[in-house]
């Protein structure tokens, strides 16, 4: 546990940035925290140095990724296929199964040291959903959870016609987190026709623009998944360039 605590979180908008490029510098933000974690196992608490945080926001082109859990089965498409679709495909290092991200859609990585925070990784993918649930109310939209699925739906209490509007999946090691949540704002949802989507065959998914109707200003939405995921943990967030 660290005996220095940093709740200050560096926030990145990416904009659309291609998936392997941002799944890399990921996996560097990971590894300078994982690297500092146990440097300071081995220094005094007044030599250690505080471990930092990220939170990624980022728009990918049209990708596929399919997690450590996944059925390749999942991917409907051939090669010949991702390319009709100008598509990639990757197998990944997050838990869960396959999901889509392109644009339109919020994707958000938080790379934090929940040691900073709290040590749940539960009550993490709880808060996650809940700032995502929170900003859709924010847009009239009632929105919640289904028992024994990741992620936030609607229709998610009485399911006649339930829809997953953003999937989680993370991966933790040491407690420093990567990965994380994909919201579909102004998403092409045809593109999920393509997967069996999280390995789901039954459920629908949609996107906020689907269901008010009209395109949304993506910028707005970014502000407020941020002020509620700033909130919900508690952080300071503090704009990077």
């Amino acid at each position: 546990m660290n005996q220095v605590i940093n709740k200050k979180v560096n926030f990145i908008d990416l904009g659309q940035k291609d998936y392997k490029e941002t799944w890399e510098y990921q996996e560097e933000l990971f590894a300078k925290t994982v690297s500092r974690k146990i440097e300071n196992r081995n220094l005094s608490v007044s030599d250690q140095k505080p471990t930092d945080n990220y939170l990624l926001f980022v728009e990918h082109p049209h990708v596929y990724t399919l997690g450590k859990s996944g059925e390749l089965s999942h991917l409907l498409l051939d090669e010949n296929g991702l390319d009709e679709k100008k598509a990639t495909f990757y197998k990944i290092n997050r838990g869960g199964d396959i999901t889509y991200h392109g644009p339109g859609q919020l994707v958000g990585y938080p790379i934090l040291d929940l040691d900073n925070f709290f040590t749940d990784i539960h009550k993490y993918l709880r808060f996650l959903e809940e700032a995502i649930i929170l900003t859709l109310a924010e847009y009239g939209i009632d929105a919640g959870r289904i028992s024994g699925l990741t992620g936030v739906w609607l229709d998610h209490e009485a399911q006649v016609n339930p829809r997953k509007i953003c999937a989680l999946g993370v991966k933790s090691s040491r407690w420093v987190t990567m990965h994380g949540f994909a919201f579909n704002v102004n998403a092409d949802i045809a593109y999920f026709g393509n997967i069996i989507p999280c390995g789901i065959s039954d459920k629908a998914v949609t996107s906020l623009h689907l269901e008010l109707g009209v395109r949304v200003d993506e910028e707005e939405v970014k502000e407020k998944v941020k002020k509620h995921i700033a909130q919900l943990f508690e952080m300071e967030l503090v704009e990077k360039k």
